[in-house]
């Protein structure tokens, strides 16, 4: 199909593709308005209903007191009378809004972690009116692990939930019921920081099959069941609530709020127990809680690019100590492991270039019999060695290379905060003078501009020429590091054809001169 179309044809459609794909991006991930999530939460949430009971129970819209907080090396804790983690702060510097706030990762608003919802729709009533009574007002787990005791007392059952936490942010549930009435638990609705459409909002399962699972928000069909999950997050771009169970005994019911929210619940009858966490994803704190729990850091289609890239990023910051001379290093890397593929589609775009003459006459020749001009344009190529599709093929292999690497910049909470040289202060931020985006534009042209073509068609000029300008305006709302990654992958790039071109010309003196020296 292709080698039937023109050079220009193929100019127009990669370039209308390029154009289409980061208009696709802009629309589909680019930063939206922010959700009104005290809106959506405070209405009336309702709990799975089962094919055990007909019941739907409710969480009445109200505010609850705090009756005991808990501070921890890196956050600050709270538990409300209903018996849920009604606040989570976070206590690193670089954990700030746009405001000089620390972070709170959790809003008062249902539903919370920890919160329970009773099917009996009388026995529901009553446990958000009935206070719980803590063991102690205050636990401090700075340095060790600590219990705090909660006790509800409802007319036909007792709940008593015993939360070890621990320095890390992570937790331990226990939840022991006098009765075995069926209730939901949940391990909160997602943090509400990062709501920026770039990255997946929603939540993950790690199913039985240890295949996982991403219910993204508006995805929910308000319906489903999984059985033998042991892990349930509930993530933005950065942050996540999450549950998991080794014995993989959880049964999560997925519902969705008037605003398409997606929800989370874990069904139980009796007593419950699960490990939990609230915080960033952090990779080393994950894998330092367990290693199973890095799978919530979700890549989408390319994670088996990804996952190697950030250890590899990892690694190199261990050395270096700075996160943007990292992904410097990483991109250099990358671009030496892909040379000698690059090589190759450099070189083919040279013969390109040197048959444009030839391919121009063959246009002339056999003007309006394109069956005549495509056969003799492939015989030509085939005399010289050429390969139309030769300098296509290491764009090819880089689209997934970069989506990975998109995604961890963007997925890294380790960049949030993390500075490079001068007025980069945030990698996980645009550049707030816009110098990484236009620096990418021109070294973006410079490598046109040296790239060789065969373009006999003065359109395809112009198209390409407007290419690093579009490319420039959509890379001004990406992060730093991002742009940074693609500004030394053309710098890169540029160094590169600079060589293969060098080599192709001593190649074609060397030729000429055998050449002339035969006759």
């Amino acid at each position: 199909m292709l080698d039937k179309l023109s050079t220009q044809q193929r100019l127009i459609i990669a370039t209308v593709i390029s154009v289409l794909f980061f208009i696709a991006y802009d629309a589909l991930f680019a930063p939206k308005q922010p959700l009104d999530i005290n809106k959506t939460l405070e209405q009336n949430q309702s709990a799975p209903t089962t094919t055990t009971t007909n019941s739907t129970a409710q969480a009445p819209k109200q505010t609850s007191k705090n009756i005991a907080t808990i501070e921890g090396l890196n956050y600050t804790a709270t538990i409300d009378e209903l018996g849920r983690i009604s606040s989570f702060t976070l206590k690193d510097s670089k954990f700030k809004n746009e405001n000089g706030e620390q972070i709170s990762l959790l809003k008062p608003t249902s539903p919370l972690p920890l919160e329970i919802r009773f099917s009996d729709r009388a026995i529901n009533e009553e446990a958000f009116k009935v206070a719980y009574k803590a063991s102690s007002d205050k636990i401090d787990v700075g340095t060790t692990s600590a219990t705090l005791s909660l006790t509800q007392d409802l007319s036909s059952v007792s709940v008593v939930k015993n939360i070890t936490f621990h320095a890390d942010g992570s937790y331990d549930i226990d939840v022991k019921v006098s009765s075995n009435y069926e209730y939901f638990i949940t391990a909160g609705f997602r943090p509400v920081v990062a709501v920026d459409g770039y990255t997946v909002h929603g939540v993950l399962l790690r199913k039985e099959d240890d295949s996982l699972e991403i219910i993204e928000d508006g995805d929910a069909k308000g319906n489903e069941v999984f059985r033998s999950v042991d892990l349930l997050a509930n993530s933005d771009r950065y942050y996540t609530t999450l549950f998991y169970d080794s014995k993989r005994s959880m049964e999560v019911f997925i519902q969705k709020d008037t605003d398409e929210n997606t929800l989370s619940f874990v069904r139980n009858i009796g007593n419950f127990s699960a490990k939990g966490y609230i915080g960033p994803k952090d990779y080393k704190i994950l894998k330092s809680i367990n290693p199973s729990l890095v799978d919530a850091i979700e890549y989408g289609w390319f994670t088996f690019i990804a996952k190697p890239a950030f250890l590899l990023l990892d690694w190199l910051y261990s050395f270096i100590g700075n996160w943007g001379f990292a992904i410097v290093a990483l991109t250099i890397i990358i671009r030496i492991v892909l040379f000698p593929l690059t090589y190759k589609g450099m070189v083919s775009m040279n013969k390109l270039k040197d048959l444009a003459p030839k391919m121009k006459e063959i246009q002339a020749k056999y003007k309006g019999d394109p069956q005549k001009i495509n056969a003799h344009v492939m015989e030509l190529y085939r005399k010289h060695g050429a390969n139309p599709m030769g300098g296509c093929l290491p764009i090819l292999i880089q689209i997934p290379i970069f989506f990975a690497i998109y995604r961890v910049l963007l997925n890294a909470i380790e960049l949030k905060g993390a500075e490079w040289i001068l007025w980069i202060n945030d990698l996980a931020e645009l550049d707030p003078y816009f110098i990484l985006p236009i620096l990418m534009g021109i070294t973006m042209y410079i490598q046109q501009h040296i790239t060789p073509t065969n373009f006999t068609d003065p359109m395809q000029a112009k198209i390409m020429k407007f290419l690093p300008l579009i490319f420039t305006f959509f890379f001004i709302t990406f992060p730093a590091g991002l742009t940074l990654y693609w500004f030394i992958n053309n710098l890169c790039s540029i160094a590169q054809q600079m060589v293969v071109n060098k080599i192709f010309e001593r190649h074609k003196s060397q030729e000429i001169a055998e050449k002339h020296h035969g006759n």
